[in-house]
């Protein structure tokens, strides 16, 4: 994995977090918080989807092509959504008790 596609998946998942938690009520964190928990969400899960789909090695070669670019961009933001979600939802329902 080069640094440009962290760079990518991380952008994915600020997008995906910010997202989450304007999209479902319940889970949202704040907008500094949302974007936290999605950049780590958006680098876990570009990376996993990477890893799911084989792109991580061609991305570690050096040959990023609009495909690989926009996989990473998808994996990172459905990552970042999903932790964003799980997390907000936890820690507001811990707060309402």
């Amino acid at each position: 994995m080069n640094v440009v596609g962290i760079i990518i998946q991380i952008i994915g998942g600020l997008i995906g977090g910010a997202a989450g938690g304007k999209t479902v009520k319940d889970s949202d964190l704040g907008t500094i918080a949302n974007l936290i928990v999605g950049a780590i969400g958006g680098l876990g899960g570009g990376t996993l989807l990477g890893s799911l789909l084989g792109t991580a090695t061609t991305a570690a070669a050096g040959g990023l092509d609009i495909g690989q670019i926009v996989s990473q961009l998808v994996g990172g933001g459905v990552g970042g959504a999903v932790l964003q979600i799980i997390i907000g939802l936890i820690k507001n329902k811990l707060v309402s008790r």
